[in-house]
């Protein structure tokens, strides 16, 4: 396209605006480009900013600053025994290495302020994990400082606030969701946060105390304000320009109106997956197609990766998801996924044949992966069910049901999603499984869990399920007799929190085409790339750890400093 064509130019134009997008943005500015960043929706921060913005970096400064030394190659090796033949080891060395280098370089020169947390990786058991210290949590913000941006910053999950309204900080959570000692003082505290606030309440519902991905997307968008890079809200991008087989610009789209850019140094995709379409799901993800399963915000549709497909670039394992068990309320336009409440104890999941299938309090990923492993004719897991008695209707949350909360007073939409029964015929008649078989699990399960013990599963026996446990219970923080009538399910089906599959990328973050080599000045991070992970998820913030690396390496390689 000749010069006089292009309506306006710059050194990197950025799509999206979650974690690994503004990271990419923020680095590119540090290195004097001139910076693009757009979004197409009304909001900023993606699916980054309704997550628990936790980070899973090894060996980062802040672990061992406080003298929590790690090895990357056990964080390497972990990686790779966990992920198999589906990861790359020079790329899974790449994200170990350059990983913690990132994060260090956006503590010390932007507002990002994180700390390492105890937090054992997601299947502790394998060699090469660690007991904590590689996941960090996003220290929260005090919104005022976004000023009017706050209203365009995309709101929290409902599954990561209290009553999926009041927003909280992970230390109250976990006492909240648990139990634990001072859990009445944490709600006191999350309660007078929100409504001693009465000058926002008199304008918003909206929370000024930002923590999880608003946090972190509010540190971020501080940032690059400081740099002059501003975020085009609901600006699309809409086709890329290659001359000479490099990427030289894009056309974009705003309110109808369309725009050549010109790109001198790197276009980076940083748009998210495509969970949230209805075309690409079913295509793609034939296990879990309906994608109001997901839990992920609605504009990840999958565009951007298509359009980089038709320019040639190579895409693995499009059929892989970050898995999680989802129960959908039909008034919300998302799932909510059942992040912890499975390892509670008093509760099971079964199949369409009464029978458990597998550990419930392994983490979210691996149990919505048995899900979808597990869908048998005769034994189907999509729905699957999640059972447990009043005891834990009383304790616990489950999802949208609240506890010490009577069915009575919570919304229809979610009233109607509860089966309650007086015995397990009773279950079995409305769930439609067999009584017998429901009841033969019933009485195996209940047996074993008054001892404390789960030969069939192992429930209970890892560092990680026990995290989810309730201290109180003395032997097995994770099971309970379900014996307390009457009892309750609901219907959970194979959800995600995103895709993980897409855009092959190299050690830059370099798009590659389907012979292996690097799209010129084409680059990608986050959900819209064949994750480094594989098809695996090792520990808490494995997600937003490597998109933010990967947009941190992406922005550094456009700029000639890799």
């Amino acid at each position: 396209m000749p010069r006089r064509e292009w309506d306006e130019e710059c050194d990197v134009l950025v799509v999206g605006s979650g974690a690994g997008g503004m990271t990419a943005a923020l680095v590119a500015a540090d290195l004097h480009a001139s910076v693009v960043l757009i979004e197409k929706g009304r909001n900023f921060g993606g699916t980054s900013a309704t997550s628990g913005a936790v980070l899973w970096i090894p060996g980062s400064h802040l672990a061992r600053a406080g003298g929590h030394d790690d090895d990357p190659d056990d964080a390497t090796r972990y990686i790779k025994a966990i992920a198999g033949s589906d990861a790359d080891e020079a790329l899974i060395r790449t994200f170990v290495e350059k990983g913690a280098e990132m994060l260090e370089y956006v503590s010390r020169n932007s507002e990002v302020e994180y700390v390492s947390i105890q937090y054992p990786d997601y299947q502790s058991e394998v060699p090469g994990a660690r007991p904590g210290w590689r996941s960090h949590d996003i220290v929260p913000l005090d919104g005022r400082k976004l000023g009017a941006d706050l209203e365009y910053l995309e709101p929290p999950h409902p599954s990561n606030m209290l009553f999926g309204r009041f927003v909280w900080n992970t230390i109250d959570a976990s006492m909240l969701v648990t139990r634990k000692p001072g859990w009445i003082s944490a709600m006191a505290r999350t309660l007078w946060r929100y409504y001693s606030d009465v000058g926002q309440r008199l304008k918003s519902s909206r929370s000024r105390y930002l923590t999880g991905g608003n946090a972190l997307i509010g540190r971020l968008k501080l940032s690059i304000d400081r740099r002059g890079v501003r975020i085009r809200r609901e600006t699309s991008l809409v086709d890329i320009v290659r001359d000479g087989g490099d990427v030289v610009g894009a056309i974009i789209e705003k309110g109808g109106r369309k725009s050549a850019i010109r790109v001198k140094k790197g276009l980076i995709l940083a748009a998210g997956g495509f969970e949230r379409s209805a075309t690409l799901r079913p295509r793609y993800l034939p296990q879990s197609p309906n994608p109001d399963w997901s839990g992920s915000q609605g504009n990840n549709q999958g565009e951007v990766l298509e359009l980089a497909k038709s320019l040639g670039a190579a895409t693995e394992r499009l059929d892989s998801a970050w898995w999680a068990p989802a129960v959908h309320v039909k008034t919300e336009p998302r799932s909510r996924p059942l992040f912890l409440e499975r390892a509670l104890p008093g509760s099971i999941i079964v199949n369409q044949a009464g029978e458990r299938y597998f550990n419930e309090a392994v983490d979210y990923h691996m149990a919505g992966k048995a899900m979808v492993e597990n869908d048998q004719p005769g034994a189907g897991t999509s729905p699957s069910f999640i059972l447990f008695d009043a005891g834990f209707k009383w304790r616990y949350p489950m999802g949208p049901v609240l506890p010490m909360m009577p069915l009575w007073m919570h919304s229809p939409a979610v009233r109607e999603l509860v089966f309650v029964a007086r015995d397990w015929d009773e279950m079995a008649d409305k769930i439609g499984v067999d009584r017998s078989k429901l009841r033969a699990t019933m009485a195996r399960f209940n047996a074993n869990a008054a001892k404390g013990s789960d030969p069939d599963f192992q429930r209970g026996d890892s560092l990680y399920n026990r995290i989810y446990g309730d201290p109180k219970i003395e032997g097995n923080p994770n099971l309970l007799p379900l014996d307390k009538a009457p009892y309750y399910a609901l219907a959970i089906y194979p959800g995600d929190i995103g895709t993980n599959g897409g855009l092959v990328t190299d050690g830059n973050a370099n798009v590659l085409d389907g012979e292996g080599r690097p799209i010129g000045n084409l680059y990608a991070a986050g959900n819209i790339t064949a994750s480094v992970m594989g098809r695996s998820y090792p520990g808490g913030g494995a997600t937003i750890g490597p998109a933010m690396t990967f947009g941190y390496l992406a922005a550094r390689h456009a700029m000639g400093a890799n």
